[in-house]
């Protein structure tokens, strides 16, 4: 079982975005034309020139993990290429089947929404062997929708570099670190909107799961309690979701694919109506969680006590559309005169 389906059911209606304050990060991913290889090592000029990540942060945002994480991202015409550096004193991994639970040994993961709708977005995650397990999400798990387990990035490419040795207790390790390369052809498909990428931004966070660990004639394992139950593992991410939960996608970090080469610098600015998203994400939380309480939906704002958004110095106006399936919610925005709806499952719209 998918560990979101374990915790997502008591923190549906938690974690509140505030639309006054940006916590999303941001990352510009550059343009290379040089032949980058899988290798794990990222030792090309292009890799060298692209900047690494802020430090991973705990997945509430609050503390401090224990060992350092950092990612970068530069793509070409075919691929979209992931690096991450993972400090790790004892690096250990078990599983050898793709498509396994990869999340119960220690490992990394890639989320991307291509448009930013928060729904059919990828997952990938792989550990130390280099054992993957990648999967499509209809809708985020607080929906119910299917998953498709079986679903395969065609074309992947992975490697693994351990500066250490592997499954090895008799020694303290360095780190481990991961390159991922993932066609356009794929990511493309989920991107229903048809803007590309080039010169655009995509929702991507990156998650590293970590556990505690014990020792069995020399063998790693997750750690137990007195009790014989796994100790609860660390989950720490790029960009803080402020809930225990990477399946809300709205939370993710902005990654801008420029079309300048690695090592000029583009300054990269959160657009102004993304304010507009984090509040219809506000108002979808109160709408969920009002019908828990009454049974219904709201048939008016003012039901569900829905804050103001200021923009440019004026209150945005949002409209409540009742239907029989649900309600949408729709705002324009008065910086770009765009209209924006989200639905009664999560699904945020440009019209």
């Amino acid at each position: 079982m998918n560990k979101c389906f374990l915790i997502v059911f008591g923190i549906i209606f938690s974690g509140t975005v505030l639309h006054s304050q940006n916590k999303h990060r941001s990352y510009v991913a550059y343009r290379t034309t040089e032949a980058i290889k899988v290798d794990g090592i990222a030792d090309e000029s292009s890799w060298k020139s692209a900047e690494f990540s802020q430090d991973f942060i705990d997945i509430e945002g609050i503390k401090t993990p224990k060992y350092k994480t950092n990612v970068k991202m530069i793509w070409d015409d075919n691929y979209l290429y992931f690096y991450a550096k993972m400090e790790e004193p004892h690096i250990w991994a078990t599983l050898k089947q793709r498509d396994t639970v990869i999340f119960y040994n220690n490992d990394f993961e890639i989320f991307i929404d291509p448009d930013g709708d928060s729904h059919n977005y990828m997952e990938f995650e792989m550990n130390a062997l280099n054992t993957v397990w990648d999967l499509f999400i209809v809708k985020p798990y607080r929906e119910p929708s299917p998953i498709i387990d079986n679903w395969d990035i065609n074309g992947l490419l992975s490697a693994v570099h351990i500066e250490g040795s592997l499954n090895d207790a008799s020694d303290e390790d360095k780190f481990w670190s991961v390159e991922v390369a993932i066609p356009w052809d794929v990511l493309e498909e989920a991107n229903i909107h048809g803007n590309g990428h080039k010169d655009k931004f995509w929702r991507i966070n990156f998650s590293r799961v970590n556990w505690d660990y014990e020792l069995s004639d020399q063998t790693y394992s997750r750690k137990k309690d007195e009790k014989g139950n796994f100790l609860p593992e660390y989950n720490w991410v790029w960009s803080p979701q402020r809930v225990i939960n990477m399946h809300e996608p709205e939370h993710w970090g902005y990654v801008f694919f420029s079309s300048e080469s690695p090592g000029n610098k583009i300054e990269f600015e959160i657009p102004e109506d993304e304010k507009i998203r984090w509040w219809l994400f506000d108002l979808y939380r109160k709408q969920k969680a009002y019908k828990s309480e009454n049974g219904d939906w709201a048939q008016d704002l003012k039901n569900i006590k829905a804050d103001n958004l200021m923009m440019q110095g004026e209150a945005v106006e949002a409209e409540l559309q009742n239907h029989l399936s649900g309600w949408n919610i729709s705002v324009k925005s008065p910086v770009t005169g765009k209209s924006y709806i989200i639905t009664e499952d999560g699904k945020f719209l440009e019209i």
